[in-house]
Order: C-alpha cells, then structure tokens, then sequence
C-alpha cells in the first residue's frame, strides 16, 4: 500500500467515528492555542521591558559609587560616595573622552510633593540640563532645567506626567508651585509620558537642578568633604565605541581619584541590563510555555486513548488485511498516519485560535499596565512541531499493538 493510499484509508477511519475524533482532537487544539497564547504574551512582555530600557536613551553607561567587590564583600556598589560633579565634568571633556558624546550626572532621593491638600510620594531626581537628550526625557510643556538654573540653586521642577495630574488634575501645571521638605518650588514643564507605573516610573518622578537637590533636599558628600552625585550617566558616540569609552573613563576617573589598587567605581552598560532582564524574562516565558504544554501532553494520552480502542475495535479489519497480504509496516503506518493526522488538524486549528488569543488580548489594560504580545513564526513552529510530534510518539504504542496481531486470532475477534 502506497503512502497516498494509506493516508486516504486513515482519513475515511477518522471521519467514521467523528465525534470520537473531534473530541480527540479538541484536546490538541486547547494545548496547542496554550502553548501560543502564552507564550506570545510573554514574548510580548519581554519586549516591552526591552522597549522600555530603551526609551530611557541609548548606547549608555551607567558610572556608579564604589566597587562591584570590596575585600569580599558582594554587592558593595554604591555604597562609597566617591563620585562629584567636578568628575563628571572632566569626562565630558572631549578632547579626553571622544568616545562619549554627552555626560548627566544625577541624584537621587524621595520625597512628599504637596499641593494644599494634594500630596503624593515620588522619587526626587537631581540632573544638569544634559539629562533630556541623554536618558531620553523631554518635555511635553514648558522647559527642562537650564545651565541658569544648576548655577543659581534655583527653587525649579520638572514633574512628570502621573505627578502632574495626581496633584493638579486637569489644571494649568506651568507656573504653579509645589512644596517639598517645605521649601515652595516652581513647576515650569512636565515631562511627556512614557507610560509604566509605581516608583522609578519615568512619568511618576521629579526633577529639579542637581544643585539644588544636593544642598536642600538630599546632601552626601565624598570622603574628602565635596558634594556627592550617586550616578553618572554617559551617553557613547556609537555602540561600537562602547569599549574605548569604559577605557577612557576608568584611566580618567583612576587618576582623578588617585587610585593605585581597586577601583573606587562601578561601570554598567545598558546592554548589560538588557541582557540580564531578557535572561530572567526568558525563563518566565519557558515557564509558561511549560505550563501550557501540559495540555499538549493530556492531548496526547486522548491520542493514544483513542488509538487504542480503535485497534479493538478494528482487530478483524486488521486480521482480514494481513490474510490478504498486507505486512506489519502496512499496519503500523497507517495507525501512525491516523494519530499523526488526529493531531495535525488539532495543532493547524490550535494556531488558528492560539493567534487570535493573542491578537484579541493584546491592549488590555490589566492593573494599570496594557498587555502586550508578540508572534513569531518559531512559536508557531514550535507548537505545531509538538503537537505533530506528540501525535506520533503516543502513537506508537497503538500502532505497535496493531502491528503484532496475529491475523489467524484477529479473524477470529468477534
């Protein structure tokens, strides 16, 4: 029996029992669309943190107080105050750094921001007017912090969109004040909004000169007595120059602050975190593709079900076509067409709705935050692949048994 032959015969015994066989199939479907769904999402969450890192600016280095390990001890970062202003103003010199195109330094504190009987709890950020362009934050109205405004210690912030409307609703922000550690400080822009939520979100923070941040609301100073920043944000020419600019800044800053041994500072790139958030995220999405392939495999063992009782029940046909000369392979192939076709048809219509799942739940705001999703051709590669390969191995078994019936017996099966 040819192959065409063997599939035309495995597709009349599949529609012979059809609800028997749809309810086989059901089981793949639901795995199937599962396994896309979720995993879909979470692709989709993934990119959203990536899309996200990246929205903040590109191509950056993160310089940050103290070292990564210091006499052993594991996560000493950021515990020395060893970074200043006068630092990051060394490293914006081009003509020592041509591999850094613009440098923020920034503090960082939190603090009640109340307007009469308004308040609200954010993070406090200290920046230089480079911070717009570096960490990619512009303004929806009004200005950002101004050279003027750092040399003067000004009374001035820049709110971000959630701060905005928790304290002002829909009223005018530009020119209003806002109190915070009780001094009274100007609102002269609001940042445009990025989305996200909770503390550390790009819409829910404050901004104000780093100098006035250092001397009325936070103050840290390095162990020579000057004012400290917590972090140095250092935007490169190119990804390329990525390399060359760590070079430069570490002979810098190891000359500025006299080192001869360890280094007194931390250099992260935002690769890195990107890299190590997309690590975390991908077993999460591992994980829920796990999860939904424990339907497939329930779908499987309906497969080798069905298959099973179908051999019972066609024991005499199978016993009639070995006494007619049909071989053990004949009989094998075709059980194993029939469960691979029962779960190809299941994983064809599983991607169908699994697709749709997809699209339909992509948008939905759930607690604050939109759902996003993200199909690529491996996750449909991926499923289907499974579910052909779930409908073959739990086959076997079946198929087997089929095989080895001894045809005298079978012709005797009433």
């Amino acid at each position: 029996m040819n192959i065409i032959e063997t599939v035309r015969t495995s597709i009349k015994a599949i529609l012979a029992n059809r609800m028997r066989s749809s309810l086989t199939i059901l089981g793949i479907i639901i795995g199937v669309a599962a396994v896309i769904s979720l995993m879909s999402i979470g692709r989709g969450s993934q990119a959203a943190i990536t899309a996200n890192i990246e929205s903040l600016g590109t191509n950056l280095l993160f310089i940050r107080s103290g070292a990564t390990n210091i006499e052993g001890v594991r996560g000493s970062q950021g515990s020395l105050n060893t970074l200043t202003l006068d630092d990051a103003e060394a490293l914006a010199d081009s003509s020592l750094t041509p591999a850094i195109k613009a440098v923020a330094p920034q503090v960082q504190t939190f603090a009640q921001i109340i307007v009469g009987k308004q308040n609200t709890f954010t993070q406090v950020l200290g920046v230089t007017p480079e911070y717009e362009s570096v960490r990619n934050f512009p303004v929806a109205e009004g200005r950002f912090i101004s050279d003027t405004d750092v040399k003067n210690k000004s009374l001035v912030v820049v709110l971000g969109s959630d701060v905005a409307e928790a304290l002002f609703g829909d009223e005018s922000v530009i020119g209003q004040t806002v109190k915070i550690s009780g001094r009274q400080f100007k609102v002269v822009g609001v940042l445009v909004s990025k989305g996200g939520t909770g503390l550390g979100s790009s819409d829910d923070v404050v901004i104000a000169p780093i100098t006035t941040v250092q001397t009325r609301l936070y103050s840290q100073r390095t162990t020579s007595g000057s004012e400290s920043v917590q972090t140095i944000n250092v935007q490169v020419v190119s990804a390329e120059d990525t390399d060359a600019a760590i070079e430069q800044i570490t002979a810098i800053l190891r000359q500025r602050h006299k080192i001869t041994g360890d280094d007194d500072f931390t250099i992260s790139s935002q690769q890195e975190t990107i890299d190590t958030l997309k690590a975390s995220t991908q077993v999460w999405v591992l994980f829920l593709g796990a999860i939904a392939g424990i339907s497939l495999l329930v779908g499987g063992i309906g497969i080798m079900n069905i298959m099973l009782v179908s051999v019972t029940e066609r024991t005499r046909e199978i016993g009639i076509r070995k006494a007619v000369g049909a071989k053990k392979r004949d009989i094998l192939l075709q059980f194993l067409v029939e469960a691979a076709l029962l779960s190809l048809v299941g994983g064809g219509i599983g991607v169908l709705i699994g697709w749709g799942v997809s699209r339909l739940v992509s948008g939905i705001n759930l607690g604050g935050t939109a759902i996003t999703t993200v199909m690529s051709a491996d996750i449909l590669i991926l499923a289907v692949s499974v579910s052909a390969a779930i409908g073959i191995v739990f086959g076997i078994y079946p198929a087997y048994r089929a095989a080895r019936l001894n045809p005298i017996e079978a012709l005797r099966y009433e």
